[in-house]
């Protein structure tokens, strides 16, 4: 379970890391991660921040409780990889069965994510 500091809530936050951040798309996922430019001592402090997106096209209610526990379970155990005050949404496509676990294609996405980032940086 993702702690209450690590949940994304607001809308304009859920805004911000879809439009303004970078995405990367695996076969039932899209992972946007925006990292906000003015991190100062400051905001050192503030955590990583994590949220979902899982609409009706992935299934009825009980299928996408269940997806959620899933993904939020594997997100908790790499929130300490993202950098300090950044913004992880993830967007859940319409469910198609890949064969690997959800847990192993969130790490490879946030890989992914983090990657990407640090090559923008260094740009």
């Amino acid at each position: 379970m993702l702690p209450k500091n690590a949940r994304l809530t607001s809308s304009e936050d859920f805004a911000r890391a879809t439009k303004s951040g970078l995405r990367v798309t695996s076969e039932n996922f899209v992972g946007y991660l925006y990292i906000s430019p003015a991190t100062t001592s400051v905001n050192e402090s503030v955590s990583a921040k994590c949220g979902l997106i899982i609409n009706k096209t992935v299934g009825g209610s009980v299928v996408r409780h269940s997806l959620a526990r899933k993904v939020r379970h594997s997100v908790a155990a790499n929130i300490s990889k993202l950098p300090q005050g950044s913004l992880l949404v993830l967007r859940a496509l319409s469910k198609k069965d890949s064969g690997q676990p959800i847990s192993l294609e969130i790490d490879k996405l946030i890989e992914k994510l983090l990657e990407r980032a640090a090559k923008m940086a260094v740009k």
